[in-house]
């Protein structure tokens, strides 16, 4: 009986066959924190009282979330981790380098791999061929001091996406889609292993924006095969050599088979306050917004960048309106000077901001006061996510997000 991605690569890990529903102990190649969750990981790595780090070369601390820190109380945090990788060797990224996941993708991560971040949103790097999740904190700390953990193989739902995008649609529409076809907890803890024509024809950038928001429908990861578009990114990125081609078996056995032509999908939102609270642009054309915002590691990229500035390109944004962009990474930024992005976002009226997190977190940048409207081209949209419990977020592709910031009100013409 034939295996699926997830099974494939756990397997790799644990040096024997394994199946869905199975309790395993698997070797980790990458572990990953951030600010908001590195402090406790580092505390709780200090209690097992271990006098090293299992692989500090692939032990990676990113400073994105708070950055740059917007009070000392989080400075004082970012302390801890500059301090930790002093210590014992770990990797830092720091303020200004960008968002983990981007910076994940970009560097540290290779197909077949296994990395485990203390953040949900771990599972982007899925779209290089790697089972990437989310853990807690003081799981990864035993992954960093092990170079192991413990998981319950996931089972997987196939999702076979077929045809072409109509124009201005995007994947982060297909994901929204998908999202409000099967629920925020559609797909509790299995993995999402995503195929079809479309998706083998897809940028790697599209592919990143749909494995990062698997976790938004519960998955433990979001995966794809590693393939001739896997391996040009890896080339792009300067690691050719990673490279590993890696497929799910023709009789793998999956618990679910989605099926969805891409020509159907339409230009999706997420509404206020859950991410499967999903309609048409076309019935939320009554919704004004207050701020739009684009960046974060679902929709922050050059390619993301790239289709913002072709829209608002000699055009200003409305009035009523503040447009936030953030790229994803230091690489982004500097790619979008160079290809004069940044100059079209500015004489647009828009106000750049350096690489991270920057709103989506809620703690600095862009925090929305009492009643005010977001539509943002993150993750999530929960209630208070922003930095206020009386604010609402709408989620889109960065497609609708620069229309709507241009005509003050979500639209995608």
């Amino acid at each position: 009986m034939g295996q699926t991605l997830a099974e494939k690569i756990i397997s790799k890990h644990t040096n024997k066959s394994v199946k869905a529903g199975e309790l395993v102990i698997a070797n980790v190649d990458v572990t990953a924190v951030q600010d908001g969750t590195g402090p406790l990981t580092v505390q709780e790595f200090k209690k097992l009282g271990l006098p090293k780090l299992n692989n500090p070369e692939r032990t990676i601390l990113f400073i994105d979330h708070a950055s740059p820190s917007p009070r000392k109380e989080l400075s004082n945090t970012h302390t801890v981790l500059r301090d930790f990788s002093k210590e014992y060797g770990a990797v830092l990224s720091d303020v200004g380098a960008g968002v983990c996941h981007q910076r994940l993708v970009e560097t540290f991560v290779n197909p077949g791999e296994i990395l485990v971040g203390a953040d949900s949103h771990t599972c982007t790097s899925g779209a290089l061929g790697a089972f990437a999740t989310g853990m807690g904190s003081t799981d990864i700390a035993v992954a960093m001091g092990l170079g192991q953990t413990w998981l319950k193989v996931p089972g997987t739902f196939k999702i076979e996406v077929t045809g072409k995008f109509r124009p201005g649609i995007t994947s982060k529409d297909l994901m929204l889609h998908l999202i409000g076809l099967i629920g925020a907890d559609g797909a509790t803890y299995k993995a999402l292993e995503f195929c079809g024509d479309t998706i083998e024809n897809m940028e790697m950038s599209e592919r990143f924006t749909l494995a990062n928001m698997a976790v938004e429908a519960g998955a433990k990861a979001g995966l794809f095969e590693s393939d001739n578009k896997t391996k040009e990114f890896l080339k792009s990125r300067g690691r050719e050599d990673k490279f590993i081609p890696l497929k799910a078996d023709e009789d793998a056995v999956y618990e679910r088979v989605i099926k969805i032509n891409a020509e159907d999908v339409p230009h999706t939102v997420s509404c206020p306050h859950t991410v499967d609270n999903t309609k048409t642009v076309d019935e939320l054309k009554n919704i004004k917004v207050d701020q739009v915002f684009v960046g974060t590691c679902t929709n922050g990229r050059i390619e993301d960048l790239r289709i913002v500035e072709k829209i608002l390109k000699g055009k200003k944004v409305h009035k009523d309106v503040r447009m936030l962009i953030c790229p994803a990474s230091k690489d982004v930024y500097i790619q979008a000077l160079k290809e004069g992005l940044i100059e079209t976002f500015v004489e647009a009226n828009a106000t750049i901001l350096p690489p991270g997190c920057g709103p989506c977190v809620g703690v600095h940048a862009g925090t929305l006061a009492d009643g005010e409207v977001c539509l943002a081209t993150q993750n999530r949209n929960f209630q208070g996510r922003m930095g206020n419990t009386k604010g609402f977020i709408y989620l889109a592709s960065p497609y609708v997000a620069a229309y709507t910031a241009l005509n003050g009100y979500i639209s995608a013409e």
